[in-house]
């Protein structure tokens, strides 16, 4: 239990479903007192306040599980690591993956539970995952990265309303979260001060800003961190490009510590790599799959064919795709007449233009 709306009701189906249920809030700082205040993002002090009055609310037990140490190594390094390397990660979809169904879920089966409930907007129908009937607020993005053992002990109650809906079931009974607003920063960026954040682990290193045509240089940086594929404002280039278009970031180069700026069609590719494989649907398909494919979190879908290679995953878009950033997660999805059903995600390494 978050200390949202989503998580709250979800316990409330959860109950209300005849489940024995108890609610545990996650404690994830190793410094409670770095939690930002105010209803920017998940996991403050005043979400766990908000959680355990939910709970009341319910008629659950509450407890609140430290995962600090775990969630620090398996987030937050992994996050600065990542950015370190020239890669863009997703946290949340990190989160999930390591923290919320593997070291709860866990610690919930060994203490006798049988499954882990939460508030995603996403829906399992026998097993496999599915989109949200709420595309607006669907999850299963970051939900992908699970496996089958994974998914046959988690239930997501919320995949067939709509957000709206879930805020309607709050009010009615009476859980004080019902118009609490979503979170949407960071849990672990106290001021929400990305760039900061990471200019402190990393370190500020200058380097140049580069011209993919030319190798001129156009700019420098503070670290190369602060930027990724795809962006265009904030750049901090000294002089316009000679055709007065703007200029996009197409790559950065740890190593030289280069980031390469050129025109919008530069970004665009149509094939994408992928690594680390989570077959979601529990099925490896080893001839090529027609489905399409998601890059981003609440990105667009393109149409394309899945190849399973050596390495992990390739992608063969049928119309271009732009601002791809390695370290994102590409997921597969089959459509299907009663909703999207989810084939796999895997991490996205490279990509190019046939």
């Amino acid at each position: 239990m978050s200390g949202g709306v989503d998580s709250a009701v979800a316990a409330a189906f959860a109950a209300e479903a005849g489940h024995d249920v108890t609610g545990v809030h996650l404690a994830l700082s190793r410094n409670p007192q770095t939690y930002r205040t105010g209803a920017r993002g998940c996991c403050t002090l005043e979400d766990s306040r908000d959680a355990r009055r939910a709970a009341d609310v319910i008629g659950i037990p509450f407890y609140v599980w430290d995962m600090a140490e775990r969630f620090h190594e398996d987030v937050v390094d992994d996050f600065v690591a990542e950015y370190a390397a020239g890669r863009t990660p997703n946290p949340c979809l990190r989160c999930n993956e390591k923290i919320k169904f593997a070291a709860v879920l866990d610690r919930a089966v060994a203490l006798g539970f049988d499954a882990v409930v939460t508030g995603h907007h996403a829906r399992l129908d026998e097993g496999v995952l599915r989109r949200s009937v709420d595309i607006g607020k669907d999850q299963s993005y970051v939900l992908a990265v699970l496996n089958r053992d994974q998914l046959s002990r988690a239930m997501f109650p919320l995949g067939g309303i709509t957000k709206e809906q879930v805020r309607e079931e709050a009010a009615k009974r009476g859980l004080g979260v019902a118009d609490k607003p979503d979170s949407h920063d960071i849990c672990f960026i106290a001021d929400g001060d990305t760039k900061g954040f990471l200019a402190e682990r990393i370190g500020a290193k200058t380097g140049d800003i580069v011209d993919s045509a030319t190798g001129e240089v156009l700019g420098s940086h503070d670290g190369a961190f602060a930027y990724t594929v795809g962006q265009r404002h904030g750049l901090g280039l000294t002089r316009p490009a000679a055709d007065g278009r703007p200029r996009y970031v197409l790559s950065i180069t740890p190593v030289s510590n280069t980031v390469t700026v050129g025109p919008r069609e530069e970004l665009e590719v149509t094939v994408v790599h992928a690594d680390k494989p989570v077959w979601t649907s529990g099925t490896a398909r080893t001839e090529p799959v027609e489905c399409v494919v998601q890059l981003r979190a609440h990105g667009e879908t393109h149409a394309a064919v899945l190849v399973a290679t050596e390495d992990g995953l390739t992608a063969h878009l049928r119309t271009p795709a732009r601002g791809v950033a390695a370290g994102q997660a590409l997921v597969a999805y089959l459509p299907d007449a009663d909703g999207d059903i989810v084939l796999a995600s895997a991490t996205i390494s490279g990509s190019a233009r046939d």
